[in-house]
């Protein structure tokens, strides 16, 4: 998987974690994975998966990858055909798949099996060590009433639940608005803390706004990325309704930035839907400059 897209790769650890919890989720998420071998080499690998964060019972998610070197083999095809014979046999009624958009074999590999073109997803990156901070110093302060934190520092001051239930309550009402395929599905406080619980989660990168009362009005993540040091990933960076059109992303991204430059950061990457504008435009008037587009596909439809 990571030699077929370096720019998102797994280690044994991340991976085993997140097949855990998606078995163990209590939504009874479907999981079935199959390599391809030859010679005892894995060469290629599919999956159909069920996501809790866009759940429905008949809809799953298709990954497929191929070694470059053994392509035009017949590999994808016979993977395939063993993940289609998989999912007709559960009833699925809609698949989402994907390529980025410099593979075109890919996308045609889709398209002729009855896939559409669903939705556009960049990885937007930042080169760190060229970003100004100067003409932006203004814009990290926040409106009064507010305090920045890390999810750690909020730990230490309320405890490590209250400030979770907290950070969990914005997070949950930032996602709602996140350009997606489908409906966003809920996402529990147990499924919460054990996505904190991933090997890449770092508190200190997790960078909250919050008010005196102790609501996390915004928040910026950042997690370590695998296996290079030098790259940090964005995870979600979201307002509450209540508090949009204030500034509070904006200064809380230029706080992360800050932190990835004290920590000697190379680049940071971020993901963004091509429809979602407002997240675009900050990230675009910070420097991020966008890689190949991501295209999800879609079979069927529930």
């Amino acid at each position: 998987m990571s030699a077929v897209n370096p720019n998102h790769p797994w280690t044994p650890d991340s991976l085993a974690h997140e097949l855990q919890r998606l078995r163990e989720h209590p939504l009874g998420l479907h999981t079935a994975q199959w390599v391809a071998e030859d010679g005892g080499r894995v060469v290629g690998m599919a999956a159909a998966l069920q996501f809790a964060g866009m759940y429905h019972p008949d809809r799953y998610h298709a990954e497929l990858m191929v070694l470059p070197e053994a392509g035009r083999r017949g590999v994808g095809t016979r993977l395939a055909g063993v993940v289609e014979a998989h999912l007709r046999a559960r009833g699925a009624r809609e698949v989402l798949a994907g390529a980025y958009e410099d593979q075109p074999h890919a996308l045609a590999f889709l398209a002729r099996r009855g896939f559409s073109e669903a939705m556009r997803f960049f990885d937007n990156v930042l080169d760190v060590d060229s970003f100004d901070p100067a003409p932006w110093a203004a814009h990290e302060a926040l409106p009064d009433g507010l305090r920045a934190l890390s999810l750690a520092e909020l730990e230490a001051e309320v405890g490590q639940d209250s400030a979770r239930r907290a950070y969990h309550a914005a997070f949950v009402e930032a996602r709602l608005d996140v350009p997606r395929t489908g409906a966003a599905s809920e996402v529990t406080f147990g499924d919460f803390q054990t996505r904190l619980s991933h090997p890449l989660a770092d508190p200190h990168g997790i960078l909250l706004a919050v008010t005196a009362q102790g609501e996390v009005a915004a928040l910026s993540e950042l997690e370590r990325a695998e296996d290079d040091s030098g790259r940090l990933n964005t995870g979600l960076t979201g307002t509450r309704r209540a508090w949009r059109r204030r500034g509070l992303a904006l200064a809380l991204k230029l706080r992360a930035i800050r932190l990835a430059r004290q920590r000697g950061i190379r680049e940071i990457w971020t993901g963004n839907a091509t429809t979602n504008v407002p997240m675009l435009a900050i990230n675009d008037r910070l420097g991020f400059r966008p890689r190949q587009a991501f295209v999800e596909m879609k079979w069927g439809g529930v």
